[in-house]
């Protein structure tokens, strides 16, 4: 493995930038001291040459958000015929949509909060207060604003009364040009990711994320200290087992492939409820997927270093 070179796609242009390359950082860092031939490159105009010319063996992709989780990327790896590891470009597509990954869910007989998502037109040509007093008599408060796509939280906007409303919708509506608003749902948060490193893919323990706020948001996300993390997660048995298998189901209803994410809600009466699902985890100091490998007893390069070997014999 270790005459295999590999190039980690970090970066971008999405408002999720940052978070990549820190994630790019970390992962290049561990598989260089696994002994991997490993390149840093950013998602630029310079990009199709690097890869045409240096062609690696396989790409890892620590992007997030816009062209990283979008199947655009993706796309462009599939018509060069380079491997990699993570989502095929269709099923990351799909996977972009909340709103639609929220109604296959359903459709599927999971559970995820009731929800509503409407375009930035629909409150313009409908009149604003209108259109938010309908969502509260239908949803509640207190609810959860976020953009139809896009990860890290950004733009969530947690909201406890109707009059902070209408600054919470403008918030969100600078992330995307659509609105998903969430019922709130009470409980303990957790995200269970699924890895593909072997015969079948399997689910790592659950991590709880305990947040003194009350509410994960960006800055809880990605400031060291601002949250802490259980894993396993506090909760019986038989409700880790149920999240696991939450997880492997919806990995596998969505199309998804080698890795990726599900952040949930478990309600007091031990109900998983799905908030969203990751096709591309971040991988920081103080992101969950590493979090959860170590809880296994594992390391973040044994899992990508496998994951990797397998999308090279995919090819």
């Amino acid at each position: 493995m270790t005459d295999r070179n590999v190039a980690v796609l970090a970066g971008g242009l999405s408002h999720e930038r940052e978070v990549s390359l820190r994630s790019g950082r970390r992962l290049s860092g561990a598989l260089r001291a696994v002994g991997m031939e490993v390149r840093e490159w950013d998602v630029d105009a310079s990009l199709l040459t690097r890869l045409r010319d240096e062609r690696p063996d396989a790409v890892a992709i620590a992007l997030h958000g816009g062209e990283g989780e979008n199947g655009a990327v993706q796309a462009v790896l599939e018509l060069l015929g380079i491997p990699f590891v993570g989502t095929p470009s269709r099923a990351c597509r799909r996977s972009w949509d909340k709103p639609g990954v929220k109604a296959e869910l359903v459709r599927a007989g999971l559970s995820t909060p009731e929800w509503v998502a409407l375009p930035h037109s629909t409150f313009r040509e409908l009149g604003a207060k209108g259109v938010l007093d309908a969502i509260v008599d239908r949803l509640g408060l207190p609810l959860v604003l976020k953009p139809d796509q896009g990860g890290s939280a950004l733009g969530v906007q947690m909201v406890q009364e109707a009059a902070d409303l209408p600054a919470a919708m403008v918030s969100c509506l600078a992330y995307a040009d659509t609105v998903l608003a969430e019922r709130h749902v009470r409980g303990t948060e957790v995200a269970v990711s699924v890895v593909h490193d072997g015969d079948e893919p399997r689910a790592l323990p659950p991590v709880e994320v305990e947040v003194p706020s009350g509410f994960y948001d960006y800055t809880s996300r990605y400031t060291p200290g601002a949250a802490s993390f259980h894993c396993p997660a506090r909760l019986p048995e038989a409700t880790l087992a149920t999240l696991q298998e939450t997880a492997l189901r919806a990995h596998e209803l969505l199309g998804l492939r080698d890795v990726s994410r599900l952040d949930a809600i478990v309600t007091e009466d031990g109900q998983v409820q799905i908030l969203e699902m990751n096709v591309s985890p971040g991988l920081t100091d103080t992101s969950l997927l590493p979090t959860a490998v170590t809880a296994a007893g594992e390391d973040l390069a044994g899992v990508y270093r496998s994951l990797i070997e397998r999308a090279s014999d995919r090819a």
